[in-house]
């Protein structure tokens, strides 16, 4: 473990689940974690605070310093071509060496983490940079699949069923594998690959039953079936269920869906 810088006792990483949206679903483990920090980090996009910060300000204590981490702008790039990945690299690189240096003050740092730090969390990729050298906590939290099926009213799967989650990034013919090979699926990182997810549901013969649901917990949550949803637009963090409970249950669950919520997302 490091030694800290100037004498110091290193300080103490803890990765913090926030939630899917709504401040009432936070742990009072993670409430606690981000009362107590001498430094909370979140990350977001330039000029904005991010989801993560909005859900936790409730519980900040006065004094408690803000380490913003600022994605870089890679709309232009491919996911999968080399500048991409460098460039997220490098950011990574530098996000980890920020929180270090709190560390080495001796300071305990909180990174928040939309949903579960572990399940497709950008903690995760400082939690392999600095788990090796630091004393370090993860708090799980409420998942926002979790939080959208709940909302839904749709049990996603029940006994012997498979469920896959699977993100929308994929190639469309993996996608529609995917759906057929899949009892239950949530897809996830939705945005632009809403027209593509959409295609490969109709090819899969799985459609029909597919919900969307469009900033799930948070106060602008709606949902309906995607097949009248009219158009290909959605936020990133909107998901599409694939319930695979086939019951009179989950068959009606869009509808038994409180009204104010379907009605956000009327023609």
């Amino acid at each position: 473990m490091n030694g800290g810088m100037n004498g110091h006792r290193p300080g103490r990483l803890i990765g913090v689940g926030v939630g899917p949206g709504d401040p009432e679903l936070m742990t009072l483990k993670a409430v606690r974690a981000v009362g107590e920090a001498d430094v909370v980090a979140h990350f977001a996009k330039a000029g904005r605070g991010g989801n993560a910060r909005a859900i936790v300000t409730p519980h900040l204590r006065p004094g408690t310093r803000l380490l913003p981490l600022l994605y870089p702008v890679t709309t232009e790039l491919h996911r999968h071509s080399p500048a991409y990945r460098a460039a997220i690299a490098a950011f990574f690189d530098g996000a980890a060496e920020a929180v270090a240096a709190e560390l080495d003050a001796g300071l305990t740092v909180a990174v928040l983490s939309e949903g579960d730090p572990f399940f497709y969390g950008s903690y995760m990729h400082l939690h392999v940079r600095l788990a090796p050298r630091y004393a370090v906590e993860v708090i799980p939290g409420v998942t926002g699949m979790s939080g959208c099926w709940s909302g839904a009213g749709a049990p996603i799967a029940q006994g012997d069923d498979v469920l896959s989650v699977v993100p929308g990034t994929l190639d469309e013919a993996e996608l529609a594998r995917r759906f057929r090979e899949s009892d239950a699926a949530v897809v996830m990182k939705l945005g632009r690959n809403l027209p593509k997810v959409r295609r490969a549901l109709a090819a899969a013969g799985r459609l029909e039953g597919a919900i969307y649901v469009e900033r799930g917990t948070m106060p602008n949550a709606a949902c309906r079936r995607l097949t009248d949803k009219p158009d290909d637009t959605a936020p990133y963090f909107a998901v599409v269920l694939i319930p695979g409970w086939r019951s009179a249950v989950a068959a009606t669950a869009v509808e038994a869906t409180p009204p104010a919520a379907v009605a956000r997302l009327a023609p």
